[in-house]
């Protein structure tokens, strides 16, 4: 079966691996400017809660810059047998966090050829992310255009952290520019904290297991607002990945907009169809993580309520504490080879389909 892991944490040891790919005042600022924590600490605005036992595995142990790539192939690429491996960073994303957009858009810039550098020549599995900053849509749009004709680059990524939801106006230069590039749009869960408002509306939360359950607030709110706003009306090829969220909320939330909008629908005249079918047409889910009840059929009765089948991307969330290994995905057996890879490669349209898929 054809896998292909749609969020695949790449790491470094250490931020200081960015200096090559930095110059000016901006390197300055880096190298010898005022952090969030000690030298190789990437810049990020602080966020109020603190992982109890660390983010990653445990046994995910790198000394050496080398050892991350040695690890992952390891544990996760040659261990489940993965034949397509989207990067998606890590600590880049939290540039939406810092007020400067423009030193946020440098960060983002070395982080991305250091990526292409580094990464991308390690293994014919990896295929890359534009990480751009939202804060200036403008300069992301600029940073879409100056990587995206790149043959090993599938997709824009950005943080749920933002500023406005994402359906705003405001972004749409980054939209064009994907749209001109023929590049997803993807949100990754993250870049809370500093410039951006909290994704909790009745104000913050104490706990990191309760902040991490409730943290889809975030996701459905920019997904009513893509589809509010019309961005598929006016980028209709325009694909959105949301990744790390959960899934078991969006039929509620569909449910509620489609309700909503068939009763009040003057208010968007330039919408065509249902937000559920933007959605199904549009809009994809990373399967990481999973919700698990009790009864594993409650769950699939929900997915099947979103055409899981079709709208799933298999996502492993490698190296994090939350991982999730292909073995144990939880979803209808009849769903596995499209949610495993098929689905991924209708969204990822410059990752070649093998010859015995090609000729189905």
């Amino acid at each position: 079966m054809f896998i292909v892991d749609s969020d695949c944490h790449n790491y470094w040891c250490s931020a200081t691996v960015l200096e090559p790919y930095m110059d000016g005042f901006f390197k300055d600022m880096f190298v010898r400017g005022e952090k969030t924590g000690p030298r190789g600490a990437f810049p990020h605005g602080h966020r109020p809660w603190f992982h109890p036992e660390g983010f990653s595995r445990h046994d995910v142990n790198p000394v050496e810059e080398d050892d991350n790539y040695a690890i992952m192939k390891e544990k996760h690429l040659d261990k489940y047998n993965i034949d397509v491996a989207i990067l998606t960073g890590d600590e880049p994303i939290e540039a939406s966090t810092l007020a400067n957009a423009h030193y946020a858009n440098a960060l983002c810039r070395a982080y991305n050829d250091y990526m292409i550098d580094y990464w991308l020549p390690k293994d014919s599995r990896f295929w890359g992310s534009i990480i751009v900053a939202p804060q200036d849509p403008k300069l992301a749009a600029e940073e879409i255009r100056r990587l995206g004709s790149h043959p090993r680059i599938v997709q824009v990524l950005v943080s749920h952290g933002a500023q406005r939801p994402y359906g705003d106006p405001f972004y749409h230069p980054i939209y064009e520019a994907c749209a001109e590039m023929g590049l997803p749009f993807a949100m990754h869960l993250g870049g809370q904290g500093g410039v951006n408002s909290t994704p909790i509306g009745a104000g913050p939360s104490t706990f990191f297991w309760e902040t991490h359950a409730i943290l889809p607030q975030s996701a459905m709110t920019h997904m009513a607002s893509l589809i509010a706003q019309g961005v598929f009306e006016k980028w209709p090829s325009l694909k959105v990945v949301i990744i790390e969220c959960g899934v078991a909320w969006v039929p509620s939330v569909l449910w509620r907009l489609d309700a909503n909008y068939k009763a009040l629908r003057k208010e968007t005249p330039w919408l065509k169809r249902l937000p559920s079918e933007y959605f199904k047409t549009n809009i994809r889910m990373s399967t990481q993580p999973l919700e698990q009840p009790e009864n594993v059929q409650h769950l699939w009765a929900t997915l099947e309520a979103m055409d899981g089948e079709n709208t799933l991307l298999f996502a492993s969330d490698y190296p994090h504490w939350d991982y999730d290994d292909v073995t144990k995905l939880h979803i209808p057996p009849a769903w596995r080879e499209k949610v495993l890879g098929l689905n991924a490669l209708d969204v990822y349209r410059r990752i070649p389909r093998p010859a015995a898929i090609a000729a189905e």
